[in-house]
């Protein structure tokens, strides 16, 4: 058994979209099920995400605290973003985020893990990229605002990360899955074995 993720689509009988908000919707499917019944199955549609784990030269990844309303919680993350445009490179949207977010740029990009968020009721999916060789971007600070406005920002090593994370002290998702993912690529080949910035991404093709 080869144990990778495969495309299918099952039937759908009608759908409808009973909400659209700004940058996402509400969308109703009937599905049929493979013994021929109709379930119907609700889920929110999202234009899909790129994260940014930026590893600076004393081994320290790159956090904000950002206040989240649907969980009333600050959550430190890491800078992320939506693919706002169609079909945008998801590495120049993650330049784009660590620029915005920390007034940063790197040097170094890899493709450090996809992930779909919640596919049991969202169909976002996330490209979470290893940025390195860091410095201080040029020209002026982004101009933040709303939830952004109020963001912290700091740098932890990553070995504390991780016990964080299985602490249960952080919760974002793609900082605990970036972190991991990290470790993870460490103890194996290593971080030059990660796929290039630009690696094909079937969830959210793209054009170069």
């Amino acid at each position: 058994m080869t144990i990778k993720d495969t495309p299918e689509e099952w039937e759908v009988r009608a759908t409808a979209t009973p909400f659209v908000g700004n940058k996402t919707s509400v969308r109703t499917d009937d599905v049929v099920m493979p013994d021929g019944s109709v379930v119907r199955r609700d889920y929110q549609v999202h234009p899909g995400s790129v994260a940014v784990l930026a590893l600076d030269d004393e081994d320290r990844v790159l956090l904000i605290k950002q206040y989240r309303h649907p969980v009333r919680h600050k959550l430190w993350e890491i800078p992320a973003g939506l693919l706002d445009v169609p079909g945008e490179n998801p590495l120049h949207a993650a330049q784009r985020e660590l620029y915005e977010e920390a007034h940063v740029k790197a040097e170094d990009w890899r493709v450090l893990t996809d992930v779909y968020t919640t596919p049991g009721g969202c169909d976002e999916a996330v490209r979470i990229f290893l940025a390195r060789e860091l410095s201080v971007a040029e020209g002026e600070r982004f101009l933040v605002e709303d939830e952004e406005a109020d963001m912290e920002h700091a740098r932890v090593p990553v070995g504390d990360l991780v016990r964080r994370v299985l602490a249960g002290d952080v919760h974002n998702n793609c900082l605990v899955v970036g972190v991991l993912s990290l470790a993870a690529a460490r103890a194996g080949d290593g971080l030059d074995a990660l796929r290039p910035a630009e690696a094909p991404w079937p969830a959210r093709p793209f054009t170069s």
